[in-house]
């Protein structure tokens, strides 16, 4: 066959197979990029459905003390203030002896969420400080089996959020080519078993610290899906309209562009490595990250005589050291997608049909890193149109997987074109 007419039919067979991929895709992504509200929480009832840990930092070995919920109100470190925004803070009022740790605030969600899911949360201020460790993120009820995403973390006063996930051993980020796909910095190692995790830093400005105040605060969303885990932020002046003028009760991220992390089922299965996961907010102080060797020094260790974190800033008066270790949080959102997922998921107790659902728990919380409690309760959706379409979208999205694997095109950036399947 002359080379020519081979190279032709080539070009032709490749055309065909992206057109076809298109237009199946853009049948499906109606379906996937459609979620519904399950769970706001918000204004004065924004507590409501937390556990206060009430307990010492056994997690990180952080100089903390993550208080009850009687003591953490009565003392002004959890509340919701006159604009209806939920404050959590580090006490900054106690002078703190040597030997003792300073009180601060850990909660965890009684619902968990499953695959399927998208959260979003709009904050005005994060906790910044030398010593100062926040962090938004979640964890499945049997930690760390059941996997671990970080959303929101950082230490100190560094400038960038950092983003991670940690599973068991047989989980990997590949980083050949991420650049496509997200828009953040792959840390070092792809192994995401390992202490550190799979991490991604923050390349947009003013993710943390005091910019991310000044900036106005911002917006962080996470989509956990069987596809993938995708972690987008928006500095206030660049929040989607589709976030910024919704009512809450829907949410479309087709048009939201590139995550800032993802992290991709083709190296990581992840309904094997993470279950239905709790949502988590905290604030700890020194630790095993924020506090030890370069991780402190290289931004903290003038804060005090000794060039320890623990004796230069936990012990001693809280003002003016923790005035600015404190969460403003306007509302937390959680959705669930409308499309039933390709796999079905097992729950403490029952099976699951769809992968769109959350659980409750009731169990009071437990000085422990991780906990899900033990009663557990499907919400599953009432559209029953669903269930007649979700084997034909099904039939539709395999066709192309089959093809090319390339079904999370959805994520690259749309100047460039949907061109190439994630890196595998």
């Amino acid at each position: 066959m002359p080379l020519g007419l081979l190279s032709a039919m080539i070009l032709l067979f490749l055309t065909m197979k992206r057109w076809l991929v298109l237009q199946i895709f853009a049948f499906y992504i109606s379906f996937v990029n459609s979620y519904s509200l399950v769970r706001e929480y918000s204004g004065q009832s924004f507590f409501d459905r937390w556990n206060f840990y009430g307990g010492y930092d056994n997690l990180t070995q952080g100089n903390a003390i993550w208080v009850n919920e009687s003591y953490a109100t009565s003392q002004g470190l959890a509340y919701v203030d006159g604009q209806g925004h939920a404050i959590i803070k580090v006490d900054n009022i106690t002078d703190v002896p040597m030997g003792q740790n300073r009180s601060t605030v850990r909660i965890t969600t009684q619902d968990t969420y499953d695959l399927g899911s998208l959260w979003i949360i709009d904050l005005y201020h994060l906790p910044y400080g030398c010593s100062v460790w926040p962090a938004f993120w979640s964890f499945g009820p049997d930690w760390p089996q059941d996997g671990e995403i970080d959303i929101i973390e950082g230490i100190n006063v560094m400038s960038a959020n950092q983003m991670a996930i940690h599973t068991t051993p047989g989980c990997t980020q590949n980083t050949q080519n991420v650049s496509e796909y997200q828009l953040g910095i792959s840390g070092s190692t792809t192994n995401c078993s390992e202490p550190s995790g799979c991490t991604v830093t923050e390349t947009s400005p003013n993710s943390y610290e005091s910019g991310f105040a000044v900036a106005g605060g911002g917006v962080f969303a996470t989509q956990f899906d069987s596809s993938g885990i995708f972690i987008w932020f928006w500095s206030r002046s660049d929040i989607p309209a589709s976030i910024s003028q919704s009512n809450s009760a829907s949410m479309d991220i087709s048009r939201w562009g590139t995550p800032h992390a993802s992290y991709f089922s083709s190296t990581c299965n992840i309904s094997q490595f993470f279950s239905a996961q709790n949502l988590v907010l905290d604030i700890t102080l020194c630790g095993d990250w924020a506090g030890t060797g370069d991780n402190y020094n290289a931004s903290c260790g003038n804060s005090g005589p000794t060039g320890l974190c623990y004796q230069d800033c936990v012990v001693g008066p809280g003002s003016p050291r923790y005035d600015n270790a404190y969460f403003n949080i306007s509302y937390l959102r959680a959705y669930t997608s409308a499309l039933p997922s390709p796999t079905s998921t097992i729950s403490n107790t029952a099976t699951v049909a769809s992968a769109t659902s959350m659980t409750s728990t009731t169990t009071t919380s437990t000085p422990s890193p991780g906990y899900g409690g033990s009663t557990w309760q499907s919400i599953e959706s009432s559209d029953s149109n669903r269930d007649g379409w979700g084997p034909i979208v099904m039939l539709l999205i395999a066709a192309p997987i089959v093809l090319i694997g390339s079904w999370p095109l959805m994520f690259k950036r749309r100047h460039q074109g949907i061109q190439a399947a994630p890196p595998a």
